[in-house]
């Protein structure tokens, strides 16, 4: 690992816990590495609410510009602005300005260029300045240089990337997590109260940035077919979210058993008063949320491969329980009512948890990307 204080460049859309998974990883990850090296983060927004104060440059651009142009911008500005000054330029954007690019999504070129697509849409495709402009970009990113390196988040987005680049030279860093502070009884007790709960409730919880994209539909359902004292708290609702609860006829009534909380930058005291996770997600690339919710002691019932990138990670029956697909929602439903009446099961998951939540702490991920910007000055002859 490097034996001198390094000064790194973070690029990030967006710096705060609150604005999804991948902005947490990056938000952990810094926190890790500001104790010895001088990090100033590059990004649209920063979350003081975050607690990690780093030097901030805001590249903001004009919000009636459509998306891709408010891409491509950023892009141009801060390769301009991060390269002079800095040892490591480390990227979580699509560009080309990283030494370390991490990538956190399905690939785009793997989405219009690998997995099938209706003809029409492949063809409009070659022509549209959106599509182009973000294929353009991220073959940039991930092209092969020395000194470079494109890692994966999960062994899904490096099978991803290897089937759309033709490549396999994609070194993988999951997220990691910080076991937290254990909560007093009567702290978790007194949370459940607020939410209109008591301790015989079977409370279950979904953390995500959207919803729907994260299985709340399934969820749903499987809550319409279980007995009244099964409840739901939903961290991160959304217009849409809060919609589809409150206006679908077939759910009239549940909305009571279900508590809609909006986009905080502290989801721990809802996953300490919680007693199983449900993420049967539709699309993750790893899943930052089900390995928090393990670090919290909390039983996991989440999709299987290829819909969460997390389940690599994890033994069903063991770790975790897994449903043969996202939106089995009489299965999540069967598995919930396991779990919360079979104690012995219940502290079997929770102990095959724990062994995953030892495996991926932050600090062993920093050390790791410690060990690649090594790699990356070695090759560049040194800072």
């Amino acid at each position: 690992m490097p034996d001198t204080r390094l000064k790194i460049a973070f690029v990030v859309d967006r710096f705060g816990n609150r604005y999804g998974g991948a902005e947490a990883y990056g938000v952990e990850l810094m926190r890790e590495l500001a104790g010895a090296h001088d990090i100033t983060v590059f990004a649209r927004d920063y979350d003081p609410a975050c607690n990690v104060k780093l030097p901030f440059v805001a590249l903001r651009s004009w919000s009636f510009l459509p998306s891709w142009l408010r891409v491509l911008i950023f892009a141009l500005r801060v390769r301009r602005l991060t390269r002079k000054g800095y040892d490591i330029v480390h990227s979580h954007t699509n560009g080309w300005c990283g030494d370390i690019e991490v990538v956190h999504v399905t690939p785009v070129r793997y989405n219009w260029r690998v997995r099938p697509l209706p003809v029409m849409k492949r063809l409009l495709s070659y022509v549209s300045l959106r599509v182009q402009t973000y294929l353009a970009l991220e073959a940039r990113r991930v092209a092969p240089r020395p000194a470079r390196r494109t890692v994966a988040v999960s062994g899904l987005i490096a099978e991803q990337l290897a089937q759309a680049y033709g490549t396999h030279d994609f070194p993988v860093i999951p997220p990691g997590v910080t076991r937290p502070a254990p909560l007093a009884a009567d702290e978790a007790l007194r949370m459940r109260t607020s939410l209109g709960f008591d301790a015989q409730d079977c409370v279950c919880l979904l953390v995500a940035r959207n919803p729907l994209r994260k299985g709340l539909p399934t969820v749903v359902r499987a809550m319409a077919s279980l007995p009244e004292r099964y409840k739901l708290v939903v961290v991160g609702s959304n217009a849409a979210t809060r919609s589809f609860v409150h206006s679908a006829p077939e759910y009239a009534g549940l909305a009571e058993r279900i508590r809609l909380i909006e986009e905080t930058s502290d989801v721990a005291p809802y996953y300490q008063m919680a007693d199983i996770y449900v993420h049967p997600t539709l699309n993750d690339s790893f899943g930052m949320a089900p390995l928090e919710a393990m670090s919290f002691g909390i039983p996991v019932i989440l999709s299987p491969a290829p819909w969460c990138g997390f389940a690599q990670y994890v033994q069903d029956g063991r770790d975790v329980m897994m449903l043969d697909h996202p939106e089995n929602d009489s299965q999540l439903a069967q598995y919930i009512r396991q779990i919360s009446e079979d104690a012995a099961w219940r502290e079997q998951l929770i102990q095959g948890a724990n062994q995953v939540v030892d495996r991926h702490s932050w600090r062993e991920m920093a050390n790791t990307y410690l060990d690649l910007y090594t790699k990356v000055l070695e090759e560049r002859g040194g800072p």
